[in-house]
Parts: structure tokens; sequence; C-alpha cells
């Protein structure tokens, strides 16, 4: 079931109509304590380009907090010479992504504990596990027995909240008696779409910018659990910019899609908390959501609430995801959890604009 990941907002037409009860949201809350790397395009192309020629000779990559520099982590002499050829930073490490991915598969069969989410986390090497608050005393010891047996391979930290799709009644993108966040307009040839959250599009059809009101779209596509997209198509010859609110009264042009790297700045646009800020902590990343665990999703800093499920998350003009759910936010640290949006442009043959 596990998958694994090497991981524009702009409705006008729902923009254009009042936002009511969203109060101001966190877009001026103070920013991670430990602030991202932004990633430039030659980060991401060395990225993907190394991956593909590592293959399972690495155990990923992610953005020096200090300098910036892309480090790809290596398990042998050989293969750190690629890199350093390459430009990028190499790291000798002791596991491969096939032993982390081997911790993975022993977490799922033997500690599927509806609470908890893993995923990997190259700049220590190991699988990250996070139990909330709704993990009884009893599973958390059986958690904890599993981890004991793969070493320092992993590591388990408590989170509070509990892991939940966020969706909610209130503004933006209403279906099925629920409210979501648009993530990005996508288009194939001339029909115009856009991206959501699964778990939203499991709810309804019909999508609908403000209740009661005219129908704006239909669902042509959904998938949650396992994966958490869906795809809805604009009605009536909509041709809606591609961008991301910005709840400033600007808006970000999306002109691309990217999979995320860990220790990444990104931010998160959702018509409950606005935009919000983090770093990309984890990828590949279970989570076991009451509803049923999801696969190859990114773990953030960035804070969220009930509503955003389904909004973007991005870095500059690039896509990166689909709000899925957190545990909460304390302060300024969230944990919001994305779905890669390359994996759904992929599945439905459409590109961002």
């Amino acid at each position: 079931m596990r998958r694994t990941l090497r991981a524009r907002i702009c409705l006008s037409v729902i923009l254009a109509l009042p936002v009511v009860g969203l109060g101001p949201g966190t877009a001026g809350a103070a920013p991670d304590p430990v602030p991202g790397v932004t990633a430039s395009p030659t980060h991401y192309g060395l990225d993907s380009m190394l991956e593909r020629a590592l293959g399972d000779h690495s155990a990923g990559s992610y953005l020096d907090a200090k300098t910036g520099e892309l480090v790809v982590t290596v398990t042998d002499a050989a293969s750190a010479d690629k890199v350093r050829a390459a430009g990028a930073r190499a790291k000798l490490v002791k596991r491969s992504t096939e032993r982390l991915e081997a911790a993975m598969d022993t977490l799922e069969a033997q500690a599927k504990i509806t609470g908890t989410s893993w995923g990997i986390d190259p700049s220590t090497n190991q699988v990250a596990i996070e139990a909330d608050r709704s993990v009884s005393a009893p599973s958390m010891t059986q958690l904890q027995k599993v981890a004991a047996g793969l070493g320092d391979a992993v590591r388990i930290k408590r989170v509070p909240g509990v892991f939940k799709r966020e969706v909610a009644g209130g503004n933006a993108i209403y279906g099925g008696g629920f409210r979501c966040s648009a993530a990005f307009n996508v288009s194939k040839g001339t029909a115009r779409y856009f991206l959501t959250a699964g778990h939203c599009t499991n709810e309804a059809v019909n999508w609908y910018a403000s209740p009661g009101g005219p129908i704006i779209g239909l669902r042509r596509g959904t998938s949650f659990p396992g994966n958490d997209y869906g795809i809805v198509r604009y009605t009536g010859g909509a041709l809606p910019a591609g961008n991301v609110n910005l709840y400033n009264g600007s808006y970000q042009d999306i002109t691309t899609a990217a999979n995320a790297i860990v220790g990444q700045a990104i931010r998160k646009s959702g018509s409950t908390t606005h935009v919000t800020s983090g770093r990309v902590t984890a990828v590949n990343v279970t989570v076991n959501y009451v509803e049923g665990p999801t696969y190859g999703m990114v773990r953030t800093t960035a804070c969220s609430a009930a509503g955003d499920s389904g909004g973007a998350h991005f870095a500059g003009s690039i896509a990166l995801g689909i709000h899925s759910g957190s545990s909460g936010c304390t302060g300024t640290n969230g944990s919001a959890i994305h779905q890669p949006v390359r994996e759904a442009l992929s599945v439905y043959g459409v590109a961002v604009y």
C-alpha cells in the first residue's frame, strides 16, 4: 500500500464573493522557530536528477538550514563522488532508502495505530514517528515496543492535538454540507479544473462558491484514503486565473510544480487560517487517519485548521501540495500534511498554468 515518494489557487469566481466570518487567520503570526531554506530551481533540478541517478544508493536529500546547500545522503564513496560532481554536497549514511522503507513496512504491519504518522527524515537518516494525544497508553507501549526493535533507525515524538482531515461548515468551496479550500487551478486542453483534497471530493459531486449559490464545478475524480486528492471541472466555461490567494489583496502566480525537499520553506493558503508558513520536515509520510491511512505524504511545520483541507502548499511560483490535515497548531508551530501535487497532476493528466 505504501508508495515511495521523492516529493494557484485563485478561483476568481469565488474570490469575487465576500468572505464572511473567517477572522484574520494567522497570516501575521511569527515565523517558525526553525525557518526553512528557500528552494531554487537548481535545488529542485539537482534533487530530481540525483534521485534517479543514485537509486537505492541514497536515502534522500535535504536543504542545510545554515548554508542552504542541497545535501544528498549516500551509502558509498562512489555515489558521493557522483553527488559532488553534480554540484551538491554528499553525506555518507548507514541506512539506504530501502532500509528506511523496510522499517516503515514493519510499522505498517505491527503498529498501524490511528493517531500516528511516520515518514523519512533524510537529515537524520531516520524514520520520524509522531503520535498524537489520542494514542492510548497501551497503544503507545505497543508503538514503543515495535520502535525499540528497529533501533536508532526510528525516533518517536508525541505531538499535541489529533491527526484529522480538516473540513468544516463555513465559507470557501462547499459540497455535501462541508467547507473545504481549493488548491490549484489546472487545465487539460481548453478545459479548466481545480484540485482539492480527496476527502472533500468524496463528499459531493456538485461544488459551490457559497451555500445555496450556483454550481461552479462538478467532481471528475476523487481518491481517499490511500491518497488525498480530487479534481472538479468548472462549469459554464469559466477561465479562472492560475494563482494563489495571499489574503492580503495580492496573489502569487503559479507556473510549475515540484516535489518538496526536506528543509525547504513553504507557504500554505487556506480559507480558515489564510496564509501560514513553515518548513518541510519529512517525506514519504504515512498518516493513520480515523478514516484510513494515506501514503506518500509530506509533513511540514505550517499551521492549519478546519476548513483548510484542499488548500495550496507552495513555494514562490511552484506548486508543491494539496493540504490534507494536521494534528493542530501550537503557537506558530504546526504539523500540516500535504498530498504531493505532482502525483495528482499525473493521475488526471492536467497541468498548472
